[in-house]
């Protein structure tokens, strides 16, 4: 059975997820997510209150896939995901950044979850890598900033609310499910639409 998990994006910077290079990929933060969701499932991130986009979509994908760390890493597909600090944003804020040696320590390079000199930073490591699977989804809306309002029936559905507040949501009745992706693909839009909400906070 289809399942459909909710959070919110408290930072949109596209880097979690990362919508860019024809491909929704979600490889850092939210490991639970990233360890239960299987092929098939929906993925959906909704705005942040502190940035008046509460109830609001910024992304929804379907998970086509699942691989490793280390397969993502060695993918020819996603060696354009590679963090590129010095590159455009969408390079700055790659999502393909960890890889671990046989019988060595998770490696992660220098990346919007690096610290600011560009050292490892372990509670990211830690927190990232709890889930050593990368969610692939080919098909996926990303609206960034610009995303739509979520209709009053799935804030209310028999007393459910679509939207997570903290943590993710999962296990909503299959009909909430099933009518909440009509809905999605009715809005006629695809993949990349708008860029993310926070890089107007980036140079």
């Amino acid at each position: 059975m289809m399942e459909l998990y909710s959070y919110v994006v408290a930072r949109d910077y596209g880097f979690a997820p990362n919508p860019f290079m024809n491909v929704c990929t979600l490889a850092t933060c939210k490991p639970k997510i990233r360890a239960k969701a299987q092929i098939g499932d929906w993925v959906i991130g909704t705005g942040t209150a502190s940035r008046n986009r509460s109830g609001r979509l910024v992304f929804a994908m379907c998970v086509d896939a699942a691989i490793p760390f280390n397969e993502y890493w060695n993918g020819p597909r996603y060696q354009e995901k590679k963090a590129n600090l010095r590159g455009s944003k969408k390079q700055a804020f790659g999502d393909n950044i960890y890889f671990k040696p046989f019988g060595k320590p998770w490696q992660q390079i220098n990346s919007h979850h690096s610290f600011a000199d560009g050292s490892c930073n372990i509670a990211n490591v830690r927190n990232d890598t709890q889930a050593n699977r990368v969610l692939i989804g080919e098909e996926f809306i990303y609206w960034g900033g610009n995303g739509p309002k979520i209709p009053a029936k799935f804030r209310n559905y028999n007393g459910i609310d679509i939207c997570a507040k903290r943590g993710h949501k999962r296990n909503f009745p299959a009909e909430l499910v099933t009518e909440f992706v009509e809905w999605m693909k009715e809005t006629g839009e695809q993949g990349f639409v708008a860029p993310p909400l926070d890089w107007d906070k980036t140079a």
